[in-house]
């Protein structure tokens, strides 16, 4: 909690409307680099949303704040925007504050295609390869490769996806594997690609008896450009949001589920979340369907399904394969089902009785468990949170890729550091866990 307060920089919204009630300043910090801020633009079914945690308050308590360590409930979505704009590592790290530094360089357009071991040279361990070089070249020409040698250690960042991408390429992963592609291992570890965790999402949309949605900005160039005009001269406006939801609940399967009795739970503790809600005003800018909508995404927080990233060729700039396993664990299945039950008690609250008309698109059919499932296999997709690639375990364990000091086994001069060296995805917001490495 100490990081994250330190990392965050908390920010008004950029209506500066009045938050008291809708966060708890004593769990954030306000001198860091990162922002985070509440919504900067009201919705009509905000009243509604919380009206709804009083009229079911077993299910879905309200929430003052998740990051208070008591994340269940429901309570008003945090994100990380300042001044209506995204606040991300590259607006950050990457600013005018920092980009004129003399030891940093950011070279564009280019793609690292190999980490190269040092001739006739071992690292601190006995008979470790020591790597210190990285290969690289334009995405354009491919040719020539260049290289440069670091004096120290090389600190890889290439995400959940790129990361093992590179150290495949590089030698380093299953060496079976690596022979049969005609690369030479370099470190055997079996580890690398393998592990790929993602949290499994789903979007379940209402048709409602209102004309006030956001859909209307999706269907209506005219309005379209006029909030995209008041955006780009005053930051303000249905834009100032990294979506049209302004709301989260995070929820649990029963304890007493059937299901526990032959699995374990993939959660941390009784106060940790299976699934979670996002409640948006509309379908999304993405939408086809026409109408006016309420959108109840669901999200397995706590996914056990794991799937693999491999290489399609021996070309670095060939994309991977990846394989997401998405609902291929009978938990994972079971909590998306779970959500989309939850979704549905959430919207038979009274206060939606004239506002909810009836599902829309496969939710309509979607009428018994099997049909749910087919469903939910239709339409799930990905949460962009994928982790574990590069899987951090204790420093003598038999498997895994890098020590809990984030430099990977069996090698000398080479860290990583992103998303890739989580063994499993986090209860928090994605970003975050992230950022404070």
């Amino acid at each position: 909690m100490t990081l994250i307060c330190k990392n965050e920089r908390w920010t008004a919204p950029a209506d500066h409307h009045d938050t008291r009630g809708q966060f708890d300043p004593a769990v954030h910090g306000f001198d860091g680099i990162n922002a985070v801020s509440l919504s900067g633009f009201p919705h009509s079914i905000d009243s509604r949303v919380i009206r709804t945690t009083a009229e079911l308050p077993d299910e879905f308590p309200f929430n003052l704040d998740m990051n208070s360590g008591n994340p269940l409930g429901l309570g008003w979505l945090q994100t990380t925007i300042k001044r209506g704009e995204r606040s991300s590592s590259a607006t950050s790290y990457l600013g005018p504050k920092f980009m004129n530094r003399k030891n940093l360089h950011v070279v564009l357009n280019t793609r690292v295609t190999r980490l190269l071991e040092a001739p006739s040279a071992t690292g601190i361990g006995i008979g470790q390869p020591l790597i210190r070089t990285v290969e690289f070249a334009s995405v354009h020409a491919h040719e020539p490769r260049i290289t440069i040698t670091a004096s120290k250690e090389i600190i890889l960042c290439a995400g959940t996806i790129g990361t093992p991408h590179i150290l495949l390429h590089s030698g380093i992963g299953d060496a079976g594997n690596l022979k049969a592609m005609g690369i030479t291992p370099v470190v055997n570890l079996p580890d690398v690609g393998q592990n790929l965790s993602d949290q499994p999402s789903l979007t379940n949309m209402w048709f409602v008896n209102s004309n006030e949605t956001l859909d209307s900005i999706g269907s209506n160039e005219t309005l379209r450009e006029e909030v995209f005009d008041e955006w780009k001269k005053h930051r303000t406006g249905p834009l100032v949001a990294s979506s049209f939801t302004t709301h989260i609940a995070w929820s649990r399967v029963s304890s007493d589920s059937p299901l526990f009795r032959t699995i374990p739970d993939p959660a941390s503790g009784k106060n940790t979340p299976h699934f979670e809600l996002l409640i948006g005003d509309g379908a999304g800018l993405g939408s086809t369907i026409q109408g006016h909508f309420i959108n109840v995404g669901t999200t397995v927080v706590t996914p056990t399904s794991r799937g693999s990233v491999s290489l399609g060729s021996l070309d670095p700039f060939d994309q991977p394969l990846i394989d997401p396993a998405y609902l291929a664990s009978e938990f994972d299945i079971f909590a998306m089902r779970e959500s989309v039950k939850s979704a549905r008690r959430f919207l038979a609250a009274p206060i939606w009785k004239d506002y909810v008309i009836g599902p829309a698109g496969g939710l309509v059919n979607a009428t018994t468990d099997e049909l749910l499932d087919d469903y939910i296999r239709k339409g799930t997709f990905t949460s962009a949170h994928p982790v574990g690639t590069a899987a951090m375990s204790a420093r003598n364990a038999g498997f895994g890729v890098v020590d809990p000091d984030l430099l990977v086994k069996q090698i000398s001069g080479l860290r990583i550091v992103d998303a890739s060296v989580m063994a499993s995805d986090l209860i928090v917001r994605f970003d975050c866990s992230i950022l404070i490495k």
